[in-house]
């Protein structure tokens, strides 16, 4: 079969305008970024009735693979099959990932949000608008500080660290201002990559140019030297800032390759960060289409979770259906089968595998909505496992199920997901949160390790009990809590695969994220800079004398 990178060249793209127009969104709404992606201005307090809400989750991601994007762009081609009026909403590719490990987030084979190429490097610039604003943030601290320091920053407790959209090891930890005084006062300092940018989390999470600005000024950027917080309000540059996101906060529109709207806007990741793209652009879709479908970052146990605790309240609309997506590849690797023999067939792992599968399903049950498990197939998968894994579903966690096969069979192989879909979001459903509002922050804590990953317990590292201390003095306890944890396992293991119980969750740090409005709390080894594989995928890309990319997935 052809590569995606392929497919996606050899498309053919309705104008921009066209897709807007099936949404009735009309040309003077539009600012175009050559004929095939645009953004979209809209009003969202704009009275409507929203349409039905479909999230899509899955099981904690594996070296085998289990397609959620791909999946997910189906299920709207699916839905576009059925004749519905729908529209996706998902994150934008951070370029770390793409030219490191993971590759591109735009779907694969014939399930695919298009331009690729362009969506997967620089889109529409708003990672780079995003990159500036912040380490113009980190150049004002500092040039403050030069300057006189009229707020009394302890350089050593500055929180605010530089970005880039890299995987870049190296820059973990720095020294900065070297040179004399001239060139500024050294401490050590550090990168992020860019989507874990706490301004990444406020461009995703505000509800407007209004809100953005708020947000911004409320950002905590380190303490003084007798530890008063300092926010950047205190600098008086949340205007400056906003004003360098002031397109990057418009959602992009852009299709699939049978020409279904898709609006793709901001991407947090969902290991380090709440991992769903931005609020307006789930708006917009809901504001435009029948159905709105959008997915959250890695499994239920983290971009799902916080979609839930996080965004729906922001959004003031829960989800009218969740999908969990699942491959028998996947649930053979969790049931203690070797990635070289995952083509072969396996009903005994793959009886073992399913209790990763069946936490998933109960993760998302929890909150009193409808799931439906997207069986994805592959190729190498038996009738025989495809015939095991469905009876299970229908069975054991006595939910609706159906097989996929988007990849190979674009929108007509999404349509019996498609059909279980809508049916599932004329149930009625009450939402039921987490945790409530007022519960304490360790509580809080806790309910996700016990709720949602199976764990017993919480362990807070000596620096996060200081932190914990600090948060409750400072008075925001009361903010939802984003754990920062592995995408691999329900643990904060990577290795510790299948759906483990009676574990305990080491916290080695909390974080205020006050413009977001929410609490970081860090587990196990995780990384808020990843650093490059050994072969990464940057090795494999090329561009031709006519400008043609190959390599690219």
């Amino acid at each position: 079969m052809k590569s995606d990178v392929e497919i996606s060249q050899e498309s053919r793209m309705d104008p921009i305008v066209k897709i807007a127009a099936k949404l009735g969104i009309k040309e003077d709404q539009l600012e175009q970024y050559g004929h095939y992606k645009a953004k979209v201005q809209f009003d969202p307090k704009v009275e409507k009735p929203a349409g039905k809400l479909i999230l899509v989750t899955s099981i904690n991601p594996t070296a085998a693979g289990e397609g959620k994007t791909t999946v997910t762009i189906g299920l709207g081609d699916g839905l576009s099959e059925l004749h519905k009026k729908v529209a996706l909403a998902l994150r934008e590719p951070s370029l770390g990932p793409v030219m490191g490990m993971k590759g591109g987030a735009t779907g694969g084979g014939y399930a695919q949000v298009v331009p690729m190429d362009d969506i997967n490097l620089h889109f529409t610039g708003d990672f780079d608008a995003l990159t500036e604003a912040h380490n113009t943030l980190a150049a004002l601290i500092d040039n403050h500080i030069q300057h006189g320091n009229q707020l009394n920053i302890d350089p050593r407790q500055i929180t605010w660290k530089r970005v880039l959209d890299v995987n870049d090891r190296e820059l973990r930890q720095v020294v900065v201002g070297l040179g004399g005084r001239t060139s500024g006062v050294p401490r050590q300092d550090g990168f992020d990559i860019t989507v874990a940018s706490e301004l990444m989390a406020i461009l995703c999470l505000a509800t407007d140019l209004v809100d953005l600005k708020k947000r911004i000024g409320q950002m905590l950027i380190g303490y003084t030297y007798d530890r008063k917080p300092i926010l950047v309000s205190d600098l008086h540059v949340q205007g400056a800032l906003t004003l360098l996101l002031k397109d990057a906060i418009k959602p992009n529109l852009v299709q699939t390759i049978e020409h279904t709207p898709a609006f793709i806007h901001g991407g947090p990741f969902a290991n380090i960060a709440h991992g769903c793209n931005s609020i307006l652009a789930t708006q917009a879709a809901l504001h435009f289409a029948d159905y709105a479908i959008t997915e959250a970052g890695f499994g239920s146990d983290l971009g799902g979770e916080k979609f839930m605790d996080i965004v729906s309240p922001k959004l003031n609309k829960t989800p009218d259906c969740v999908v969990v997506v699942a491959t028998a590849r996947a649930l053979k690797l969790n049931g203690g089968v070797n990635k070289n023999e995952l083509n072969q067939e396996n009903l005994a792992a793959l009886a073992d595998g399913v209790a990763n599968l069946k936490r998933h399903v109960a993760n998302m049950r929890q909150y009193g909505k409808p799931v439906v498990v997207a069986i994805n197939r592959f190729s190498s998968d038996s009738e025989a496992e495809i015939n095991f894994l469905t009876q299970y579903v229908t069975n054991e966690l006595q939910v609706k199920s159906a097989v996929i096969n988007s990849w190979a069979q674009g929108g007509k192989g999404a349509i019996e997901l498609a059909k279980e879909v809508v049916a599932a979001c004329e149930q009625p459903a009450d939402f039921k949160p987490l945790y409530a509002a007022g519960t304490p922050l360790l509580d809080k804590i806790k309910a996700i390790v016990t709720k949602t990953y199976g764990g017993s317990d919480v362990v807070l590292s000596t620096k996060a009990q200081t932190a914990l201390k600090q948060i409750e003095k400072m008075g925001y306890s009361q903010l939802p809590v984003c754990m920062a944890k592995t995408q691999y396992s329900l643990t904060d293991n990577a290795k510790q695969l299948g759906a483990p119980t009676n574990f305990i969750i080491h916290v080695s740090d909390l974080q205020l994220k006050l413009g977001a409005g929410f609490i970081v709390a860090l587990t196990g080894k995780i990384l808020t800079m990843p650093g490059l594989p050994s072969h990464p995928a940057a090795l494999d890309m090329d561009i031709d004398e006519n400008g043609r990319i190959t390599g690219l997935f």
